[in-house]
């Protein structure tokens, strides 16, 4: 392992498009971060050997446009440079017969950076009783790989591949669907082939998402998302009648199927049951029913009839035989490939979709995801891919790292297993830099920089509004323009 970390390092920094050994330090000085609570509080961390002027100047070195007017699709382009150097360290699956891929949002919220440009209102949700589940600020979405578990007891560890803002004119699901088909239609990646498999929430079971997925060029790609419990699908209509002469197209929407009304399922078309081992140790059995070839309605850009799913309910008991979760779980399960997946293949790949919650926990409690404080979008961009690239090197370095509890952490019980968790991989990754070394060459000084002439005042930032994406949707402001 530490060969293979050495040599992603090696990828990583041959990656870097300018300054890269300060760059690399930034890196290693995140990744073993157990002290700072700032950005800039990261230069006094022993990895990163320059001043604290050039945490930011790292930070705007990371990616920088030739062109304004291109800037998106430059960045697209460095996105996939980036995702072609982590996904040659994946292990490909050995348990499943298929990659397991995870999509989700998680808020940037910045209330106070009144010169940010594109803030709006976010989904954010909050522990106080009575509030909206609002902030303002930025939303980012992450595409990762969700490696097999060695156990119960294995770390909630992820890969995450890309990470990029959702803008104001665009919602979570157009990017995940241009961050799904960047991954599995790009042919120096090994997963164009291969059956693939995408889970994600409720929002992307939706026709904004399932659509343009199911009618692009992907028929490797099952994608599994959960229900809303008060959704609507329907059956298949029944074949016309021989003789019958009716006027029109036949239906092709048949009877209701309705998750909230137990009388329009009828027998489920397959039924099974499994036990698992919670990682405190409990014993869940879990009773799955599955209802195949259901449809839902489509829009006229994507005609979803032409694509039958599964739709799966999962219900948990405990030993006592008692309902564990008062609200069964509701999946879809699409794609051509759909029925190579059992009921129990399709549960499991879901349940591992939690593993996503504890990245965005650990990258913004341990990782300062949400501490960059900026008025350049860009520059945010770049941090919050910056901490991708941290976790990933944590991820790297998992099987080397050395458990050290601190003195009250000494009486916990310890995990039986042969990782470490991100935490305890982060607390130890400062003794794994001094060990295998670092690709990034010395700093040389230069001697103190002149600085703004005397008497020069800066003119401030302009104020940006805050965007209500509700306000006017984007397509009828283009047609009014």
């Amino acid at each position: 392992m530490e060969a293979q970390l050495e040599q992603f390092r090696e990828d990583v920094y041959e990656a870097f498009p300018k300054r890269r050994d300060t760059l690399m330090d930034l890196l290693d000085a995140l990744s073993s971060n157990t002290t700072a609570r700032s950005v800039v509080e990261l230069c006094l961390t022993p990895p990163f050997r320059c001043g604290y002027g050039s945490v930011y100047t790292a930070i705007a070195g990371f990616f920088q446009a030739d062109d304004p007017g291109t800037s998106f699709l430059e960045r697209q382009s460095y996105d996939q440079t980036l995702m072609r150097v982590i996904v040659p360290y994946l292990p490909p699956p050995t348990q499943r017969k298929f990659w397991l891929f995870g999509l989700d949002v998680t808020p940037a919220p910045r209330p106070f950076a009144r010169t940010l440009s594109d803030r709006s209102f976010v989904y954010a949700p909050n522990t106080i009783r009575g509030n909206k589940p609002i902030a303002i600020g930025h939303q980012y979405s992450t595409l990762a790989a969700l490696p097999e578990k060695a156990g119960p007891q294995a770390p909630p560890w992820i890969v995450p591949l890309t990470t990029r803002r959702v803008g104001s004119v665009e919602t979570g699901t157009e990017v995940g669907v241009r961050q799904v088909k960047d991954l599995l239609g790009d042919d120096a990646l090994p997963f164009k082939d291969d059956l693939c498999a995408e889970v994600g929430d409720t929002a992307y079971s939706s026709v904004s998402f399932l659509g343009p997925v199911t009618h692009a060029d992907l028929d490797n790609l099952v994608t599994i998302a959960r229900l809303r419990g008060n959704r609507t699908v329907y059956r298949p209509a029944p074949p016309p009648l021989e003789g019958s002469q009716k006027r029109g197209r036949h239906p092709w929407y048949g009877e209701r199927f309705s998750l909230k009304d137990e009388t329009t399922w009828g027998p489920p078309d397959e039924e099974t049951e499994v036990s698992y081992i919670t990682p405190r140790g409990r014993i869940y059995r879990v009773h799955i029913e599955g209802w195949r070839s259901l449809l839902m309605r489509g829009t006229r850009e994507y005609a979803m009839h032409q694509h039958p799913f599964t739709v799966i309910r999962c219900r948990v008991f405990n030993e006592k035989g008692e309902r564990v979760f008062q609200r069964p779980l509701w999946l879809l399960c699409i794609g051509s490939r759909r029925d190579e997946l059992s009921l129990i293949e399709v549960w499991q790949a879901y349940r591992q979709r939690y593993d996503l919650e504890h990245f965005f926990r650990f990258g913004k409690q341990r990782l300062l995801m949400n501490a960059f404080q900026t008025p350049d979008v860009e520059h945010e961009e770049n941090w919050w891919q910056i901490v991708q690239l941290a976790y990933v090197q944590l991820w790297m370095a998992r099987s080397i790292a050395n458990v050290l509890p601190k003195p009250w952490e000494r009486y916990l019980p310890r995990q039986n297993s042969e990782v470490a968790a991100p935490a305890a991989t982060q607390r130890d990754f400062g003794r794994i830099i001094q060990q295998i070394g670092t690709p990034a060459k010395l700093p040389k000084p230069r001697g103190k920089s002149s600085g703004r002439p005397l008497g020069l005042r800066m003119k401030p930032r302009s104020r940006q509004p805050v965007i209500k994406k509700g306000a006017e949707k984007p397509k009828q402001a283009q047609r009014a323009a």
